[in-house]
């Protein structure tokens, strides 16, 4: 009976004293910085708590385990993102912004300098909220306690006021304070005054180091953010482009992966910000990054052999062939090592193919990383222009690129764009001996081990146009999607569209989708190619010089 009373004591001690330290926190809370919200204050009224927390920790003997638990080694990066913004507010949680029909005219003329709705864009807060789309698992991820730091480069030309400064505002918002090295504007000769002084002084007065660098005369992406990387501080280089904006947690699982291993490049998930009502929309973590015969990249879904190596586990990143190249994180280091980007590419387009295809092929990784997302505004033109025009930079990046690295399929990719080969590539000495320097593996090693899926044919019997001798047409697809039928007309001798593979599946290809004879007398239309013949398997007489579908 004594026994029972003196437990029974026990315990109305033992709750007594919970509520006295419960009121104690109370008047602590209450009494101290009254009316003060500072940071300081904040900070001081924590401290309190933590410190009364852990003497009723010591006091009561709570549970803990007889080993050191395996998550003290790591810990919760993520910042506490408070939503001041009022709901109602335009664009809040990423949702669409909606002009009314009296402004169509303003919002038409405006569209016009970005090619995205700048009207909307205009009206939403430069440090709107946005939802947290990650993965439920991801959420409550811990990552190393000491993290590099990385400083993130932003190149910009003519770009708008309020996308700009969103992109920046929400890297400071979404990232933890001391992750961030610095931010590094690159302005490649833009000649909108606001981007001048105005922004010097307004980004001055935010709370991380940002250096706003000048190139002085149109150089291009690719030059411009060679010349922010060579001002980085950072351990880690993190490129951005100018209209994104980042959410809770997109940094961290980033620098893990690049802290495990040096050799790793990561991309976040890109999310699509609408290019006609800023809304924000999640992606897919079940696709990755690929090319066509083109030498244009292209999303494709993560094959099934890509799911079993990540066990099913959708928070663990995805081992992508190629990048979409405007957002990534790099150790410094590393990109010097494995030689930067390419100097001779001019402007804009396949610097990110011929990064990815060095990566893999010089014993790196690229990842894309799926608890990190970051949103970009992806539009279906550019408002920009480029000496020569488009095609011609791009065709001189992408003979670059076959010229150093597709080897014996450099003949494919000219055969299928007969134009790249025409166009100057410039000297590649250097960037073959580069290859050589850091032992990298073949292309074929590629297709083979890295981009299985590719549907570049590892062997083929012939390529080239299908012609009907005694019309002289030939083939064409016509530039038609899978579904489609292919149709004959004049022959052209300029590859693309009138450009076959006869494979050594017997397959007939044109980039991805096959000659699909459906029945004996209906039309061959084209279907994504299945490698599993049947209705894509054909069989070619030499004699006859015919095609004939099995």
């Amino acid at each position: 009976m004594m026994k029972l009373r003196l437990y029974t004591c026990k315990i109305v001690l033992a709750t007594s004293l919970v509520w006295f330290i419960c009121g104690v926190i109370l008047m602590m809370y209450y009494t101290d910085c009254i009316g003060d919200n500072s940071a300081a204050c904040q900070s001081f009224r924590n401290q309190k708590v933590n410190s009364i927390s852990l003497r009723a920790h010591k006091l009561f003997r709570l549970t803990e385990p007889s080993t050191t638990s395996a998550d003290e080694n790591f810990r919760s990066w993520s910042p506490v993102v408070v939503n001041s913004n009022p709901s109602h507010w335009p664009g809040e949680m990423g949702r669409a912004v909606i002009i009314p029909p009296e402004e169509e005219e303003l919002r038409k003329e405006k569209f016009k300098l970005n090619q995205f709705n700048l009207l909307a864009s205009d009206r939403i807060a430069l440090n709107r909220t946005l939802p947290d789309v990650r993965a439920e698992g991801c959420k409550n991820k811990k990552y190393a306690p000491k993290l590099p730091s990385t400083s993130i480069v932003i190149v910009f030309h003519n770009e708008a006021w309020s996308t700009l400064l969103r992109t920046i505002h929400s890297v400071i918002r979404m990232s933890p304070k001391e992750l961030i090295e610095e931010i590094i504007l690159v302005d490649d000769a833009s000649e909108k005054d606001y981007l001048g002084h105005p922004l010097e002084e307004y980004v001055s007065k935010l709370s991380v180091p940002i250096k706003v660098l000048r190139t002085g005369k149109r150089s291009g992406l690719i030059r411009a953010r060679l010349i922010g990387a060579a001002q980085a501080r950072g351990q880690v280089i993190t490129f951005l482009d100018a209209h994104c904006e980042c959410t809770v947690g997109w940094l961290e699982p980033l620098l893990d992966r690049i802290a495990e291993d040096r050799s790793r490049v990561v991309c976040p998930i890109i999310d699509v910000i609408s290019d006609a009502s800023f809304e924000y929309v999640p992606a897919s973590d079940m696709t990755w990054g690929g090319f066509n015969w083109k030498m244009n990249f292209r999303w494709y879904r993560v094959p099934q052999r890509e799911v079993d190596r990540r066990h099913g586990d959708r928070t663990l990143p995805v081992r992508t062939p190629t990048m979409a190249g405007g957002l990534f994180s790099i150790d410094k280091d590393y990109f010097e090592k494995i030689g930067k980007y390419d100097e001779g590419m001019d402007i804009w387009g396949g610097e990110n193919l011929e990064l990815s295809f060095r990566i893999w092929m010089c014993a790196g990784t690229l990842e894309i990383v799926t608890c990190s997302h970051v949103g970009h505004v992806f539009r279906k033109s550019t408002p920009y222009t480029f000496p020569g025009g488009t095609s011609k930079i791009v065709n001189h990046n992408n003979a670059r690129l076959a010229e150093v690295w597709l080897d014996e399929w450099k003949d494919f990719f000219y055969a299928i764009n007969p134009v790249a080969k025409k166009v100057a590539a410039g000297n590649v000495t250097e960037r073959k001996e580069l290859r050589k320097k850091l032992h990298c593996k073949s292309f074929r090693w590629y297709l083979e081990n890295i981009y299985p899926e590719s549907q570049m044919p590892l062997d083929y019997y012939h390529l080239g146009e299908i012609r009907n001798e005694f019309t002289n047409k030939c083939l064409d697809t016509y530039n038609r999607k899978s579904g489609e039928n292919v149709a004959v007309s004049h022959c052209h001798g300029m590859g693309g569209n009138q450009v076959f593979a006869y494979t050594k599946r017997k397959q007939i290809m044109s980039d991805d989708n096959c000659l699909d004879a459906s029945s004996y007398r209906g039309p061959v239309k084209l279907v994504r190619c299945h490698g599993m013949g049947g209705n894509q398997m054909w069989e070619y007489d030499e004699q006859v010089k015919k095609q004939f579908s099995m």
